[in-house]
């Protein structure tokens, strides 16, 4: 796909983590040339000999069927973005601990690797990021009189069903320009069927109003969760009999723990980007208070201080060794603070030494 001015199709920024490498994976799989730069030494040597860092369906198979083929490789060596023609980003881009967005991660981790950056390639953002930082991005490319064509992409996968998803759903391509849509088009061909054009700010707040959308339906189930549970009912008896054949309440979620490293970040930079977002703070209150209303529930009349309690699993999803913004942990905190003890298990996560076995 390259043409002659660069060595290698694509170069993913980020490449080693959960996004990054399915995407990585999947396009070397297609026979694009791919390079994944990552600064994790740990990562990169892990992949450089076929194996996952992090569990995700169906992975280990097509990696290691790139490795052996040539087509993927991982570095350190920032270099590789300068061989290639489409550079896609796929930093995270987190809030801080008063939950505001840093609008300026990603234009301000391009920068550092700008030295690396060449006249004509496509720079891709697939990280979600607060709208117009595409044009933020744009603007320094300009600035630094780098001749680049800029394009949002946004990825829309659920963990754990990257290698499906990343060829079955359509691909949002936000770009000012015709020339850089065109080619941003050309590349997830690759991949997938369809394509959708946007305005970068309205891919941007497409890829936000996807998240929040769930966010809210989940905080929504959580909240008649609570309101069932007071009364002594059960809430699942009830969701399984409203929605049985009947399609309007065919996506009435469970309720559960609603975390993770992307829907309460995401509603909160939409929460920042408008002065009037008092859905998005109402969920993130029921769905972050969920940890408080089940230990109030355990603790009636302080029932809690000689009991241990156990807590099965620990990463944010089930059957996930991810445990980014979980609220298992969030649950353990306040655990440790009402009981005796608090035990916790998980059969996927292998990186946090005070888990027990399930016994």
């Amino acid at each position: 796909m390259s043409n002659d001015q660069f060595r290698r199709d694509v170069a993913v920024i980020g490449g080693c983590g959960h996004v990054g490498l399915p995407l990585g994976i999947a396009l070397a799989d297609r026979g694009l040339e791919t390079s994944l730069y990552d600064i994790n030494r740990v990562s990169v040597d892990l992949v450089n000999s076929g194996t996952m860092p992090f569990m995700e369906a169906g992975a280990d198979e097509v990696l290691a069927r790139v490795i052996d083929k040539g087509t993927l490789l991982a570095s350190t060596d920032p270099q590789v973005i300068a061989e290639v023609e489409n550079v896609i980003v796929v930093i995270g881009t987190p809030i801080d601990k008063h939950l505001h967005p840093e609008p300026q991660v990603v234009p301000e981790a391009i920068a550092e690797i700008s030295d690396h950056l060449r006249d004509g390639q496509l720079l891709i953002l697939r990280s979600t990021v607060y709208p117009g930082v595409t044009r933020l991005v744009k603007k320094l490319m300009d600035d630094l009189g780098l001749d680049i064509d800029v394009a949002f992409c946004p990825e829309r996968i659920a963990e754990g069903r990257a290698m499906i998803e990343l060829y079955e759903f359509p691909q949002i391509v936000g770009a000012r320009s015709r020339k850089a849509a065109d080619r941003a088009r050309r590349l997830f061909a690759e991949l997938t069927w369809k394509i959708v054009d946007l305005a970068p700010e309205e891919a941007e707040l497409a890829k936000l109003f996807t998240n929040t959308w769930r966010y809210i339906k989940f905080a929504t189930a959580n909240q008649l969760f609570m309101i069932a549970n007071d009364l002594g009912l059960d809430f699942d008896r009830i969701r399984i009999a409203l929605s049985e054949d009947y399609p309007r309440s065919a996506d009435f979620a469970r309720a559960g723990f609603t975390a993770g490293p992307c829907l309460l970040k995401d509603t909160m930079q939409l929460a920042a980007f408008t002065n009037n977002f008092t859905l998005g703070h109402a969920a993130m209150m029921v769905n972050e208070g969920l940890p408080f209303y089940i230990v109030s529930r355990l603790d009636q009349n302080g029932g809690l201080a000689d009991k241990t309690v156990g807590i099965l699993g620990m990463a944010f999803k089930a059957e996930s060794d991810d445990t980014r913004a979980s609220l298992s942990y969030k649950l353990k905190r306040i655990l440790r603070f009402r009981a005796k003890d608090v035990l916790c298990t998980d059969p996927y996560v292998r990186d946090d030494p005070t888990l027990v076995a399930l016994d």
